[in-house]
């Protein structure tokens, strides 16, 4: 899937509805395309410019095919003037398979270290068409009305940080769970006061 050379970056303000999916016409009758009308809401633009699927207002996918990968370096300008051009968070799916693995690397080194980007990689069109449905579930869920997801939220970040906060003198497992439950970051522990502190461990 080449892009011409005369199409837009982006297709400038696209509004995507939760729960819905703008794909470029060029997909239209694609696998990806069949697949993605059966578990979410599809519905197709021209003019779209580099930009395959628009996931919602500020996301959106740019997919490299293997054909794409073994045809030649036009994906790479594609990316760089995406990135050049656009304040869109942009994943990128790649197609990595027996043929294109031997690409795979330079493609992740320019996409990930060079563009700054995000990229997962799928072994062929209906396993990207599930990557993009759960994309698509994921974003349009009400994070506040999930009680995993909040508990998540303040779990550790890192065991690091916990076995960090443990070498205060003084603080235990229990105490540094304490502590990072109460203050979420060893920069604001840092920073909170001696009352603060008193008040989550207790005088010491």
């Amino acid at each position: 899937m080449t892009t011409k050379a005369n199409f837009p970056v982006t297709a400038g303000s696209i509004v995507v509805p939760y729960g819905h999916v703008i794909g470029n016409e060029k997909w239209r009758g694609s696998e990806i395309a069949q697949r993605l009308q059966v578990k979410t809401r599809l519905f197709f633009e021209d003019g779209l410019g580099l930009v395959d699927f628009y996931l919602s207002n500020r996301t959106c996918i740019l997919y490299i095919s293997e054909a794409d990968l073994v045809a030649g370096d036009e994906f790479k300008r594609r990316l760089v003037r995406f990135r050049n051009a656009s304040s869109l968070g942009g994943i990128v799916i790649v197609e990595k398979t027996q043929i294109s693995d031997q690409y795979f690397l330079a493609v992740q080194k320019l996409i990930v270290l060079e563009l700054g980007m995000v990229l997962l990689p799928v072994a062929n069109q209906g396993e990207a068409s599930q990557l993009i449905t759960q994309l698509v579930r994921e974003q349009s869920k009400d994070h506040n009305s999930n009680p995993f997801l909040r508990k998540q939220c303040s779990q550790l970040a890192e065991p690091s940080v916990f076995r960090t906060v443990q070498q205060i003198p003084g603080v235990g497992k229990t105490k540094a769970l304490l502590l990072l439950q109460q203050f979420g970051s060893i920069h604001r522990l840092c920073n909170a006061s001696v009352k603060e502190l008193e008040l989550v461990v207790g005088q010491t």
